[in-house]
Order: structure tokens, then C-alpha cells, then sequence
């Protein structure tokens, strides 16, 4: 009797192997992909899929709009080809702070 089920005990063992190392990771990286073009703004500088490089004027549901670093001139892509970010846009620098020294106090009161 064991025997008889070790043909479908092998069957399962090597598509629940095939679930974890292809297509588990494959799902994982496309929910990646879809929160990185949801999180598109404007200011923010990406290539597309074909390889073009330009950065971010306007954002919408479906299309960007993308200013290309030569001419100034704007093309419309759907959010699918939007394929890497390289540069986020609108990032606030840090300050700086400046910190008195107990040297700079004794100049100031002399």
C-alpha cells in the first residue's frame, strides 16, 4: 500500500519544491514592482522598460508624463513601463545644525 502512494507523495513534494523557488519569489517581486510605480511623484527621476531616461512632471492614474533631459520635451507612458527608479524626487534635506563651540563664546564676549 505504501508503495502506491509514493508516485503522488513525489508528484506533491516536487510542485510544492517548484511553488517556493519559482513562483512564490515571482509574486513577491511583481507586488515590488506595483508599489514602486503606485509610489511615483512628480520630481522623481526613472527609466522605462524600453530604456529611456527622464524624470517625472505629472502623475495620474494610468500615464506619466516624463521630461526628457534633452530638448525638454515630455512624453506619456503608461505606469507599466515604468520600470526602475533611480533618483526619488522631493526629498527633504536634512538641516544642519550648528552647534556654538566654548571657543566661539569667548570671541563673541571679547
Amino acid at each position: 500500500m505504501p508503495q502506491e502512494y509514493s508516485g503522488i507523495i513525489m508528484l506533491v513534494a516536487f510542485f510544492a519544491i517548484m511553488y517556493f523557488t519559482m513562483i512564490r519569489p515571482q509574486k513577491k517581486k511583481e507586488k515590488e514592482i506595483k508599489a514602486m510605480r503606485d509610489s511615483l511623484s512628480t520630481g522623481d527621476e526613472v527609466i522605462t522598460i524600453g530604456g529611456i531616461h527622464g524624470k517625472v512632471v505629472k502623475v495620474s492614474d494610468e500615464i506619466v508624463t516624463l521630461e526628457m533631459p534633452f530638448g525638454k520635451q515630455r512624453l506619456e507612458f503608461s505606469k507599466w513601463a515604468i520600470g526602475s527608479v533611480t533618483k526619488k524626487g522631493k526629498e527633504k534635506a536634512p538641516k544642519e545644525e550648528v552647534e556654538e563651540t566654548v571657543d566661539d563664546k569667548k570671541e563673541e564676549d571679547k
